[in-house]
């Protein structure tokens, strides 16, 4: 049981439905419902009663609110009581899609620790419905996720723009791929290919670009890092972000270089998302301003 599950219950009864509860807390009404199901679960009660007219408190969550209610009034207390002790965040969880893991994240990593020495920061790879579920449900307190150009942002997260780069052939130095100006995709298909597993934006993205041809041999990998390492052994060629190519360890090293995707002007976001509702400890601000500051850094919108 989660603090915030109490907090959605309490925003439906002052709201009177769960749609106009799911406006006020700025989450989409599906994500709201499923985080009530699994309280739900848990306690053996339904504490909505749900029509297709809507969904509002059943009588037994009207029951057992002065319950809840005096949960959150003691987390107030107890919040009060510790002063600004509450905005000392001893753990940061940070969700992130593996394509923003090295260029990024490690150097914002190191700054926070000389910031916050006694803080730890939790990094966790994942999908971005993995991330976006972990933010709603408070697993994670912020999320890197990548989107292309063009791409709707979700509702229900405060949604900031990191870096925007382009899509581009990583290879190994000696590959025959690196030789060329730019690749295109009959070049791309002659090569073996390492993809990135369904469920990541460059799944997405190559989908679209070979438009149903197929490579002549192809791996799948879950995430980024593997795709590189594997370039790096000499496997063959994948499809990445250019900003989570360049400046890696492995691109530093000259075990790997990237080429220009000819005739494509596909843009790649990286933007850090988190979930607007509720106070935000102070550890977690500051991680995200020295994102911000980094991608700037490194050559983000300003």
């Amino acid at each position: 049981m989660r603090i915030e599950q109490l907090e959605y219950i309490a925003a439906v009864t002052r709201s009177g439905s769960l749609r106009r509860a799911a406006e006020q807390l700025h989450l989409s009404q599906p994500a709201l419902s499923e985080t009530v199901r699994n309280l739900e679960r848990e306690l053996g009660v339904d504490l909505l009663e749900r029509k297709r007219s809507g969904a509002k408190v059943s009588d037994e969550g009207r029951e057992l609110l002065p319950y809840i209610m005096g949960v959150l009034d003691a987390v107030d207390r107890l919040r009060g009581a510790a002063g600004d002790q509450h905005r000392i965040s001893r753990m940061v969880r940070l969700g992130t899609v593996n394509t923003a893991t090295v260029p990024l994240v490690i150097p914002t990593v190191r700054e926070f620790r000389a910031v916050h020495p006694r803080t730890q920061v939790e990094l966790v790879g994942a999908q971005h419905s993995e991330i976006h579920r972990g933010l709603l449900e408070g697993a994670f307190d912020l999320g890197l996720v990548n989107y292309l150009g063009g791409d709707d942002m979700p509702p229900g997260f405060e949604t900031t723009e990191l870096l925007r780069g382009r899509p581009v052939v990583c290879v190994r130095a000696d590959s025959p791929l690196a030789a060329l100006e730019a690749v295109d995709v009959d070049d791309l298909l002659a090569e073996p290919l390492i993809v990135m597993r369904s469920g990541y934006v460059m799944h997405r993205f190559v989908h679209r670009l070979l438009d149903g041809r197929t490579p002549s041999f192809s791996y799948s990998t879950d995430g980024a890092e593997m795709g590189k390492l594997m370039v790096a052994e000499g496997l063959g060629a994948t499809v990445l972000p250019d900003f989570s190519v360049v400046g890696d360890p492995l691109e530093r090293r000259g075990a790997i270089t990237v080429r220009p995707l000819a005739g494509d002007a596909t843009d790649v976001l990286l933007v850090l998302q988190s979930r607007p509702s509720g106070p935000v400890a102070r550890a977690v601000s500051d991680l995200h301003g020295l994102f911000v500051r980094n991608a700037r850094a490194y050559g983000g919108p300003s």
